[in-house]
Parts: C-alpha cells; sequence; structure tokens
C-alpha cells in the first residue's frame, strides 16, 4: 500500500519499507520521528497552544476550562484537576491539572491545609509538552501543553485534605478535598471501596485543531448496535463518581488521543481522513476533553492509572510515555524506565499496576523494552506484600487479557508466560483487565485450568481455589462481541455450559492458536465497571466484587474470603 506521505510507499526521510517500519519498536519510531521533524522546522507562532490558542472555539466540555477560550494575554487559569497516591498512598497525595496557556512568568501554587481553612502553599511544578506530528496533507502540526504539578507528603492515613489552585495573576478555584489511603496496620479494620474499569475515552470532541468532526477523536463513531446519542463514557464516570470510591484505577486506554492503538508512528489526519499505512492517528488536544471529562471524580478521588495498547505515543519519548509524564503522576516506586509500572497498599490491600505493552504478543511495539526488570519487579513485589501479615488481598490491573474471549483480541499469551505462574505462586486474588470492550469473569483458575464452578454470588477462598480475571473494557468505547455461538450469560440470563469452545490466544509469533475457554464464566457485553467492597477482619477479612452496567443495575457479584494471616 502507497503512504500518502510518500507515493514511493516507503516511509518518508527513511527508505525504510513500510512492511519493516510496522516492526519498529516505540522508541526507533520515536527516532524516526525526530529525524522527520528536523527537516520541517515549526515557527513557535504557530504552535497551537492547547487550550489557550486564541482562535479555538471551545465549546462546553471540551476543555478543562468550559466555554471559555483562553488567549496568551489572558489571565492563567488551572483546570482539568486529578489527585493520585504517591508511594505510600497512606502519607502522600499527588495534584495535577493542566494550564489554560503558557503560565510564562506567572507562578502557579497549590494551596492546601487539614481543613477548609487551608494554611499551606507550595509552588507547583510546570511541565511544558511540546508536541510535533505530521499531517496528512504533509505539515507538521505543533502544539504545546503546560501541566502544573504539587506532591503533599507527609500526610495522616485516610483523613481528607483541602487543596485549591492558584496563580499569581489572580486566579482562585474552589477548594476540593482528597483523602490519603488507610494505613496498612492490623487493627485498621474500617471498611473501604474502590472502583475499576478500562478503556474509558471521552463522549466529545476535541475543539483543536480547528475543523476537528465528530467520529474523528472521540467516541462518536458507534457501531450500529450502539446508540450515538447516548454518552456511554460519561454514564460509566457517573455512576463511579455516584459510588463514592476511596480510589479508583484504570486498567489502560486512557484517552484515546491515538484512536488507533496499533504502535504505530503518529499522523493527525484531518476531518474525515484515515491514518496511511504504518501510521496512527493522533491529536494531542484529546487530553483536553479527556481531563476536563474526568475532573468531577478524579479532583477528589485519587485516579490510579496503567497504560494499554492506546497510550503508547510515539511523538514522545521513554517508550511512547513521555507524555504520560507530564500530564499524570504515577507514583515512581516500580523498575526503572516502566512509568506506569508501580504498587501501593491501601490497607489489607495490595495494588500492583503493570505495564502490559511489555509482554504483549499481540500488539509488540514496546513488547520486552523493560529488559525483564518489570517481570523480576513484580515477582519480588508480589512475594514481599505475601509475606507481610498485615496484607490480605492481592491485586493487580493492566491492559492486554490473559484470559478473555472476545472477538477482537481475546488472550494475550505474552501475558500468560510471563506473569500468570506469579500470580498462582503468591495467590493474587484478583486480575484487573480491558482491552477487550466488554465484561468478563473467569472462574478461579490454577496452572491455566479452572478450579471451580463460581457462579454469581458464589465465595471464592482465592488460596485454596486460586485467581480470577476480570476483563471490564466496557468504560465508554465501542463494544467488542464475543466469538460466534457463545451467548452472553450473567445474573438473570444464564446458560447452562458456560464453556466457549472457540475463542484463541496470542503466540510468540504474533498469530492466534485456537482454543477452548472453560473456564469462561460470566459474560456481559455493555458498558460496565466494577465495585469493590473490602471488608477487614482480625480473623476473617472479605471483599465483594460486584459488576455494574451504565446504569447502575448490577448483574454479578463474588465475595473473596481469606482467613488473616494466610
Amino acid at each position: 500500500m502507497r503512504n500518502r506521505l510518500n507515493p514511493a510507499g516507503d516511509i518518508p526521510d527513511t527508505g525504510i519499507p513500510e512492511a519493516l517500519a510496522a516492526t519498529m519498536t516505540m522508541a526507533e519510531q520515536h527516532e524516526w520521528h525526530r529525524g522527520y521533524l528536523r527537516s520541517r522546522s515549526v515557527s513557535r507562532r504557530n504552535f497551537l497552544r492547547g487550550s489557550a490558542a486564541a482562535a479555538a472555539v471551545a465549546a462546553v466540555g471540551t476543555t478543562p476550562f468550559g466555554a471559555r477560550a483562553y488567549a496568551d494575554q489572558a489571565q492563567l487559569a488551572v483546570g482539568g484537576r486529578h489527585v493520585g497516591f504517591g508511594s505510600d498512598a497512606a502519607s502522600q497525595l499527588r495534584f495535577g491539572a493542566q494550564l489554560s496557556r503558557n503560565p510564562a512568568g506567572t507562578k502557579v501554587f497549590l494551596d492546601h491545609g487539614p481543613t477548609p481553612a487551608l494554611g499551606g502553599t507550595l509552588e507547583a511544578e510546570v511541565r511544558n509538552l511540546v508536541t510535533q506530528i505530521p499531517t496528512s496533507d504533509g505539515g507538521v502540526l505543533a502544539a504545546e501543553q503546560f501541566y502544573a504539578h504539587a506532591p503533599v507528603d507527609g500526610l495522616p492515613g485516610r483523613i481528607p485534605h483541602f487543596y485549591r489552585w492558584r496563580t499569581s495573576d489572580g486566579f482562585t478555584g474552589d477548594i476540593r478535598a482528597a483523602a490519603t489511603a488507610m494505613p496498612s496496620v492490623r487493627n485498621a479494620v474500617v471498611p473501604f471501596r474502590f472502583t475499576m474499569m478500562g478503556d474509558q475515552g471521552t463522549d466529545a470532541t476535541p475543539a483543536q485543531p480547528a475543523g476537528v468532526a465528530p467520529g474523528d477523536y472521540d467516541d462518536k463513531y458507534y457501531k450500529p448496535d450502539n446508540d450515538p446519542a447516548v454518552p456511554h463514557a460519561d454514564n460509566v464516570l457517573n455512576q463511579i463518581v455516584a459510588c463514592k470510591p476511596d480510589f479508583h484505577v484504570l486498567a489502560g486506554d486512557i484517552a484515546y488521543a491515538d484512536p488507533s492503538g496499533a504502535g504505530k508512528k503518529p499522523e493527525y489526519v484531518a476531518a474525515g481522513g484515515t491514518a496511511p499505512s504504518g501510521f496512527d492517528k493522533f491529536n494531542p488536544f484529546v487530553w483536553d476533553v479527556y481531563l476536563g471529562a474526568i475532573e468531577a471524580g478524579a479532583s477528589t478521588t485519587p485516579w490510579m492509572f496503567a497504560t494499554g495498547n492506546h497510550d503508547m505515543e510515539a511523538a514522545y519519548d521513554s517508550h511512547g510515555y513521555g507524555g504520560h509524564l507530564a500530564r499524570l503522576d504515577f507514583p515512581g516506586n516500580g523498575p526503572a524506565g516502566c512509568p506506569s509500572a508501580y504498587s501501593f497498599t491501601y490497607g489489607n490491600v495490595a495494588v500492583l499496576s503493570l505495564d502490559a505493552n511489555d509482554v504483549s504478543y499481540e500488539i509488540k511495539a514496546n513488547t520486552g523494552y523493560s529488559g525483564g526488570t518489570q517481570t523480576g519487579w513484580a515477582e519480588r513485589t508480589l512475594a514481599d506484600y505475601r509475606a507481610n501479615p498485615n496484607i490480605d488481598f492481592i491485586v493487580c490491573f493492566f491492559h492486554h487479557c490473559a484470559y478473555s474471549t472476545t472477538d477482537s483480541h481475546a488472550s494475550d499469551g505474552g501475558l500468560r508466560d510471563a506473569w500468570c505462574g506469579l500470580f498462582d505462586r503468591y495467590q493474587v486474588d484478583l486480575v484487573l483487565q480491558g482491552h477487550n470492550h466488554i465484561f468478563e469473569r473467569t472462574d478461579p483458575i490454577r496452572a491455566g485450568r479452572p478450579t471451580k464452578a463460581a457462579g454469581d454470588n458464589a465465595i471464592v477462598y482465592p488460596d485454596v481455589d486460586g485467581t480470577v480475571y476480570y476483563t471490564v473494557g466496557g468504560g465508554g468505547r465501542p463494544r467488542y462481541g464475543f466469538q460466534p455461538g457463545s451467548p452472553e450469560t450473567y445474573r438473570g440470563h444464564e446458560v447452562a455450559d458456560t464453556t466457549v469452545p472457540n475463542s484463541y490466544v496470542w503466540t510468540p509469533a504474533g498469530g492466534k492458536q485456537d482454543e477452548a475457554a472453560p473456564w469462561s464464566r460470566v459474560r456481559f457485553r455493555n458498558y460496565s465497571f466494577i465495585r469493590v467492597d473490602v471488608r477487614p477482619g482480625f480473623f476473617s477479612s472479605e471483599m465483594d466484587v460486584v459488576a455494574v452496567d451504565e446504569y447502575g443495575r448490577e448483574f454479578d457479584k463474588l465475595t473473596y474470603r481469606r482467613q488473616v494471616g494466610r
């Protein structure tokens, strides 16, 4: 196939055939990207400056700043507020936000304190993210976005901490509060709750560049069996906010600035177009929309992110994660060079975020980038947590699926080969996945086989029964289907035999190997998330995992029970 940037069919300026370009790593793609841009200089006056561009016509909800469009001379504003945990979740909060324009000499502050009276002030770090990508007409899209970050340490456990953003030229935001985690001590037996989903995206069209059409870089391109008038991502988000979780985890594919997700070089494609072979569509201003959309929940509840295939953005360094490092704050206690691999504890639950791009057999742009250090770190961390008498439950979350049966991605053998043996060895209770845009739950699995049938409202004893794998990819993107002849099965609509005879798993060569899936127990095709209610105890602890659809209706529940100290 010919490339529209080069009719000869080679990647511009390199002479590399497209077939070879398709096997380039994310780091190699970024180097190509830098070389392409060196021959196409862009004047600073031609940069689009995030939500601040004077020519931008911002619609309500499409930026963190509502209906206002900010010119360079306008007062600096702060929006898209989000909070996360530091490496010690019981004492550290990480506050982030987006700025409306280049702050130039304007300082940005986080006022904070234990009461709404605040009392403390911290000058924020401002991170300047510059994006330059090829455009489908042979030019370059140049963008500049600015993000403020303020870490606050030394806080008491599970106590609300109040904050507001302020600038030296007069902007003052409203006061909100977020809470640290419950300490991991045996006498901390207060119940708590967290929520989880993946594959979120946005329901609004970016304001920039001018002329972006609905459906180009948002969720407004639904398949015929989806209602384009229903804002599914907003529905799921609103239900999560209504649950009032103590924290929320998102298993990758966050904003979909790259709606293609194939791990290729980025190109901005004008309205209605498609990216040429060897390229993925990309628009950095999707992140403006996303941070504004999640602010209602993420500004008061810590959100913790993993990275998926749509989150590898070759316009940036650090294996395509440079944009995330500018926009988000990760705890930073994982292996070096793997920003979205980290861990934290909340009460008697240990949580590990893993980067499945590192081990995937399906989408290989970052496969093996850690050189095995992430898997080694995961084993050491799991061993430490399982030996910790204050930790009862271990939860791992990541993007691609070790066990799933959809017709789009199904299971990834790379995850099974790298990690599932560790999950067995250290008795991981829950594995939370995204990638497939449906809900699916397995029976408890050990050594690749189901150990018992765990229907709705069953009790699972993970130390004996094994690990349960959830696919929760119905956060807002167009939904997938299950394998032909394998019906949905969930509360009130159960089938007698839930085995899927005709699924598949991705192999090291990047092919599909047929397999039966006797472990598939619950399959639900609509938009959903999970709510996890944890009840720590002195003698035994329990954890309810409840599946909820976008309208708040529950359709599956399992209770996990562990004797303390086992």
